[in-house]
């Protein structure tokens, strides 16, 4: 208890540094500064009767919730299903992929009175916190208000696990009041286990049942046709500081024929991306100016939601944010597209996953931005192999499916929701 006072005294006492980065990012985002409120526990909608409340942080949690939410909205079809996040990205991915079909809103900051104004307006019947949205304040005011709550998709590293053990007075109380975790694999329901969490299951990862759009895909292959045979390969969801190790690498390697795209993970970096390249006198043209013509080098994709697009464009791609010691980004909707992988030395964020692709022969890790131009340009020129990468990865993702329907499931068990 003292340690949540503790905490929550430390939020109040940064609230002016939370409003700083607010108007930083606002500076880029204007979206940062829409509905304010919400971050506090104010809500103008109002709250049906029943309602089933989903936690997706971001983009990415997001759209992985797609299968769990679907299943959801299925199993329990008299409640309204709200679906929370944290930033204006993920809110904008929620209407690309739910449109109405939900009621959309900010999770608010951990405050207690927020969070207790949050479950006082939306009285959900329980709660699906998607990864590792661990927060003690909102999980105290649940308990208070006794609405179960389930993590979903959950995944926690080694080295997160060690952030959590030194803070284990604060967080132990809140791990330990989940109704329960859907673990994605064995490593991970271990740790979550030595952190206090008393009902955990190994239920795989949801992401594996995420069917990338159709519409999509067809967008990639006319992309494809438009180029002809060109080879093009794509630089992934790349995070501050990739992008000038994989540009210097490529240049070096003296590249002509084939097309580099380059999709930052983060869209308010698009256009330092665009300065870095018109820096380095690289041609390249913008996904929002249209293709790239026979001259350009480098495609920039500065585009949101459509990642599964560029995919089916590539021979082959990079995951971004494993060059450096980020921990690297999900390479699952890649394999689900049928595109092989290369991976940096750092994914400890998708370790398992990454472990398995590789194993199956769908993904190959490189040292550094050199070894990467290298196998690509390699694979190039074996065109056979390239294609046994594709086929693999294929196989991969279709072997992963099946987390939806056990995480629902263990939610309806957990939650003791499972007739209602």
């Amino acid at each position: 208890m003292m340690a949540r006072f503790g905490y929550s005294l430390l939020l109040y006492l940064i609230t002016p540094l939370i409003w700083l980065r607010l108007l930083w990012r606002g500076r880029k985002q204007p979206d940062y500064l829409k509905n304010l409120g919400e971050r506090y526990g104010f809500y103008r909608q109002p709250a049906p009767a029943m309602v089933i409340w989903v936690h997706a942080v971001s983009v990415g949690e997001t759209r992985a919730a797609q299968p769990l939410i679907e299943a959801i909205r299925a199993r329990w079809p008299q409640a309204r299903l709200l679906l929370t996040g944290m930033t204006p990205t993920g809110r904008e991915a929620g209407r690309a992929v739910y449109g109405d079909g939900v009621i959309q809103a900010y999770l608010p900051y951990d405050y207690p009175g927020a969070v207790d104004r949050f479950f006082r307006h939306f009285s959900p019947q329980f709660g699906v916190l998607m990864e590792t949205e661990v927060w003690p304040n909102l999980l105290a005011a649940a308990a208070r208000h006794r609405v179960p709550v389930v993590l979903a998709n959950a995944r926690l590293s080694a080295r997160s696990a060690r952030g959590y053990q030194r803070f284990r007075g604060l967080v132990g109380p809140a791990f330990a009041s989940l109704a329960g975790v859907a673990a994605q694999t064995a490593d991970d329901a271990g740790r979550l286990a030595e952190l206090g969490v008393r009902a955990v299951e190994v239920c795989g990862n949801l992401k594996f049942d995420v069917t990338p759009p159709a519409d999509k895909l067809e967008l990639g292959r006319a992309w494809r046709a438009g180029l002809g045979q060109r080879p093009v390969w794509l630089a992934a969801s790349t995070r501050e500081g990739e992008e000038p190790l994989v540009l210097d690498a490529w240049r070096w390697a003296g590249q002509r024929d084939a097309l580099l795209v380059i999709v930052p993970r983060h869209p308010q970096r698009f256009d330092e991306v665009a300065g870095l390249l018109a820096q380095r006198g690289i041609r390249h043209a913008r996904r929002s100016q249209g293709l790239p013509g026979t001259d350009d080098a480098v495609w920039l994709g500065d585009s949101m939601g459509e990642m599964a697009a560029y995919f089916a464009l590539a021979d082959l791609a990079f995951i971004g944010g494993s060059l450096l010691p980020l921990g690297g980004q999900n390479l699952i909707e890649a394999a689900a597209c049928g595109c092989p992988v290369l991976v940096g030395p750092h994914t400890f964020n998708f370790q398992q996953a990454t472990v398995d692709a590789i194993a199956a022969g769908a993904a190959r890790r490189v040292d550094d931005a050199e070894t990467l131009v290298a196998a690509v340009d390699r694979l190039f020129c074996q065109k056979s192999e390239l294609a046994e990468m594709a086929a693999a990865a294929g196989r991969f993702a279709a072997a992963h499916g099946g987390a939806t329907q056990r995480t629902l499931a263990a939610i309806a068990r957990w939650t003791d929701r499972a007739g209602r």
